[in-house]
């Protein structure tokens, strides 16, 4: 299972089966339970973990002290708060648990460990880098330029999972509606 997980999210043309063994040999298996913290505003991120199971967040708190969600993270999906750990900054947003959760856990040391080394693990990274930097933008412009009930239908259509089992308010404000609006747009999707 483990390295099933850990080959589709490294998944890159130019790293051979040796270097996949270095990297899957890193990563530590961990479970977490539902309401845990992996990261809270204003530590720095010393790790990041591939989910296996479940489903987890991040968020702030905006200036009204408003709990809201900024990502939401699924099975076969890299959690990590990149600013904080690259950067080796204080995190600005906290990470949690929204049900019990299993990972493999790969330390920012071994994780240099693997850069410096193997050469096609950093192309896999700006690889990576670049697509999460592609999809950050589109969910900028969506806020902007769709509707709340487009993207809720797009969120449906790529994580339906987060539909099925996160609390609602939490998809409230990752939409950024009101929970009251968030239901008038559900009542007319399922009518």
């Amino acid at each position: 299972m483990k390295e099933q997980i850990l080959r589709q999210v490294y998944q890159h043309p130019e790293l051979s089966d040796s270097d996949l063994e270095k990297i899957f040999s890193i990563h530590e298996k961990i479970q977490l339970k539902k309401g845990d913290f992996i990261l809270k505003e204003g530590q720095t991120a010393n790790n990041y973990m591939v989910l296996e199971k479940g489903i987890m967040r991040s968020f702030v708190y905006d200036y009204n002290g408003d709990d809201i969600t900024t990502n939401f993270f699924i099975e076969n999906e890299i959690v990590i708060e990149v600013s904080s750990l690259f950067q080796r900054i204080p995190a600005k947003e906290y990470m949690q648990s929204l049900t019990d959760c299993s990972c493999y856990k790969i330390d920012f040391d071994k994780f240099q460990e693997l850069f410096h080394s193997i050469e096609n693990f950093r192309e896999w990274g700006r690889a990576w880098l670049s697509n999460s930097l592609f999809e950050f933008k589109q969910r900028s412009v969506s806020i902007i330029k769709e509707s709340a009930t487009d993207r809720y239908l797009t969120l449906l259509k790529r994580k339906p999972q987060i539909i099925q089992q996160a609390p609602l308010k939490n998809i409230a404000s990752f939409l950024g509606v009101t929970d009251s609006s968030l239901s008038r747009i559900r009542k007319s999707i399922n009518l």
